[in-house]
Order: C-alpha cells, then sequence, then structure tokens
C-alpha cells in the first residue's frame, strides 16, 4: 500500500508560479514511478507528468511541454515527488492528483494502482 498526500495547491494570477508536493507515507516510495493528472469538472482526468523511479525517465503531456512550463522531479530520501509549475495558465485550473505505480506506462496511462486525494490549483487571468 502506498498513501499519498498532495499540498502545495493555491490560486495564482496567470504567469505565476506554484509549487506541489506530494508525499508518501511508505519507506519503498523509490521502487514506484509516480506523476500527476488534473481533472477540472465535468472532463475527464487529464496526464500532465510522470517519472520513473530513478528519476532517469521524464514524459509530460503535450499542454505542458511548451517552454518548459512544468518541471517533475522527486527526493527518495524524503518520499516526495515535486511538480514545478511556471508561467501558469488559466486552462492549468484544476485539482491536481498525485499517482503511483510499479510501471511508468502504467502511471501515465491513468490506470495506477495508488492516488492522493488531490490539491486544487486555480489561475485567474
Amino acid at each position: 500500500q502506498v498513501h499519498l498526500v498532495e499540498s502545495g495547491g493555491g490560486m495564482v494570477q496567470a504567469g505565476g508560479s506554484l509549487t506541489l508536493t506530494c508525499t508518501a507515507s511508505n519507506d519503498n516510495f523509490d521502487l514506484y514511478a509516480s506523476g500527476w493528472f488534473r481533472q477540472t469538472p465535468g472532463r475527464e482526468r487529464e496526464f500532465v507528468a510522470a517519472m520513473n523511479w530513478i528519476g532517469s525517465r521524464r514524459i509530460y503531456a503535450d499542454s505542458v511541454k511548451n517552454k518548459d512550463r512544468f518541471t517533475i522531479s522527486r527526493d527518495n530520501d524524503m518520499n516526495q515527488l515535486t511538480l514545478q509549475m511556471d508561467n501558469l495558465e488559466p486552462g492549468d485550473t484544476g485539482v491536481y492528483f498525485c499517482t503511483a505505480d510499479e510501471e511508468l506506462a502504467v502511471v501515465s496511462s491513468g490506470r495506477s494502482a495508488y492516488w492522493g486525494q488531490g490539491t486544487q490549483v486555480t489561475v485567474s487571468s
């Protein structure tokens, strides 16, 4: 079992920045690939970014890859996953979820076994 807790959400103006953190409760978080999804009311959960357990491979959604707006990273010693979000746009508004599973492909597909409760990000124009 992996218990994930997100933090760092909030409200910012367009062009601003936020840093989301996901903290895992178990000490073997370094064995899991992990990532971020987001969801807005009435829409399906959308992939944002993911990385493998060692941090050697990162993948991003096209919507955030442009201009390197988002950066995913992890600190396995702290059992944490981070999403640095810069140059935020109103379209980035949503609830952001942390997720983890053994395989990166499973994480990026949205079929992970483990999910956090989410943290709200609101970007005003």
